[in-house]
């Protein structure tokens, strides 16, 4: 007895197609490309609190301390409970490593910290003022990359200082204002370098929601 196929192809072709979709809309990058993002969910089992000293600042030069508050996408709202991620060069314009990195440190050294905000939305990291690329025409800068809870994550405009000569109004013009300006001048406030950057939270971020 023969049996017959009561399969619909058209059907079979369409559960493909979602199938297709959700999968790569589950993969997309929140607000863009963001090539080493991931990079912020490499501190392991490490405890995360809001407040983190970075290598090497204990021995720099020019110490600097940066800190602000995490606001939801409303400007109002205090922010808990999300994870910032930063790197940057050494004072050379480096990113250096100790040869045993793995995941992205290979690429971002090992200068880099992680923060956890609690209620109140404030966070601190400790670190120094880092060295333009050598050969190159980019200003000083910090990354930023920012998680959210039940959201993937996103980079916001790099910290960058307004008494950098390379800072010219061509790089300014092109900054997208990220989770706020990052365009920072630096004070000295007991006794090291200052600046306060307040973060909100999806703006100018793209496909936020």
């Amino acid at each position: 007895m023969k049996i017959k196929n009561t399969q619909n192809p058209l059907l079979i072709l369409t559960i493909f197609m979602i199938t297709i979709v959700s999968s790569s809309q589950s993969n997309k990058v929140l607000g863009g490309i963001c090539d080493g993002c991931e990079a912020l969910l490499e501190y392991g089992n490490t405890p995360l609190s809001p407040i983190d000293t970075l290598p090497l600042f204990e021995t720099s030069r020019q110490k600097l301390k940066i800190t602000g508050t995490v606001y939801h996408h409303d400007k109002k709202t205090l922010a808990k409970d999300i994870i910032l991620y930063i790197y940057q060069t050494n004072q050379n314009g480096v990113y250096p490593t100790k040869g045993d990195e793995k995941g992205w440190a290979k690429r971002h050294g090992y200068i880099r910290g992680w923060v956890k905000t609690e209620e109140n939305g404030k966070y601190t990291f400790y670190t120094f003022r880092p060295g333009a690329y050598p050969g190159r025409n980019e200003p000083e800068h910090i990354h930023i990359t920012v998680k959210e809870p039940n959201k993937l994550e996103y980079y916001l405009d790099d910290f960058v200082f307004i008494d950098d000569p390379m800072l010219t109004k061509e790089k300014i013009a092109s900054f997208k204002n990220r989770g706020g300006s990052g365009i920072k001048k630096p004070t000295i406030t007991d006794g090291i370098l200052t600046i306060n950057r307040d973060l909100i939270l999806g703006q100018n971020i793209p496909n936020y929601k």
